[in-house]
């Protein structure tokens, strides 16, 4: 069955809507820079942006173009909460971070990204740049690398040159082969300056690889004594949230301390 003329006009329109509101996303603030963008005249141009403010999907701020709307952050709400895995997860994080005191993470893998999707920060008084809803490359970050750990190492090496195109990936191979072994990964200060951190794949009931966990601090909090020690940690609290998803594995359950002086390392 054909669609009719009506029906492919409503899809390339919903299409170029769409497209528009990912130009915004992407920095292209004014309408020129959002027609080149979607490679739409800037009279239907104007007509997308005009109908996406009216609903809230853009706002237009005066001299600085359009920005995203509140309707998108309804929205991006409504859709983490209601995220299975991000409510599975969050007891446990909440208990990781009060156990270590330092920022916790949740993130899943996007194309060459880590996507963050939820975040408890420290109770150190320190803040990071990660939020929820930022995004990060795969192989600079703690937690990135841990969502590489069910890929094949073709894809290791095509994730690392997505960044770092013609550069030598062997440095990076022979880590995560190393990571591999152990079941968790580190940053040591590769994506941040001053930042480290140890992660941990979560794994749902195939066994695949869907998501991963991270805790963070500066390097002071961090030394290498210590992220030997919430290695442990932190791959045993990734495996109690696998289990929520379905996976199964024949290990020691973990019961987890809420005070723990030596684990906090201050």
């Amino acid at each position: 069955m054909t669609s009719s003329p009506s029906t492919v006009n409503g899809v390339q329109t919903l299409l170029r809507g769409l497209a528009a509101i990912e130009a915004v996303a992407a920095g292209h603030h004014d309408l020129r820079a959002i027609s080149q963008h979607i490679s739409a005249p800037r009279s239907t141009t104007h007509r997308l942006i005009s109908a996406l403010v009216a609903q809230r999907y853009l706002r237009q701020i005066s001299s600085r173009g359009y920005f995203l709307g509140p309707r998108l952050i309804e929205l991006g709400g409504a859709s983490l909460a209601g995220y299975p895995l991000r409510i599975a997860a969050r007891p446990l994080l909440e208990a990781l971070a009060q156990l270590t005191q330092d920022t916790v993470h949740l993130g899943i893998r996007e194309q060459g990204d880590v996507l963050y999707i939820d975040k408890i920060p420290g109770t150190r008084g320190l803040e990071m740049r990660s939020r929820v809803g930022h995004r990060m490359p795969l192989f600079s970050t703690g937690i990135g690398k841990a969502l590489m750990l069910g890929a094949t190492m073709a894809e290791w090496q095509h994730f690392y040159r997505l960044h770092n195109p013609g550069a030598d990936a062997g440095s990076f191979i022979r880590s995560m082969h190393h990571y591999a072994e152990r079941g968790y990964t580190l940053d040591l200060e590769e994506n941040e300056l001053a930042i480290r951190c140890v992660a941990a794949p979560i794994r749902d009931a195939g066994n695949h690889v869907v998501a991963a966990i991270s805790v963070a601090s500066i390097a002071p909090y961090m030394p290498d004594e210590r992220m030997q020690e919430l290695s442990g940690i932190v791959k045993r609290y990734a495996e109690d949230i696998s289990a929520e998803l379905g996976w199964v594995a024949h290990r020691t359950s973990l019961i987890y301390p809420f005070v723990s002086t030596h684990a906090k390392g201050s």
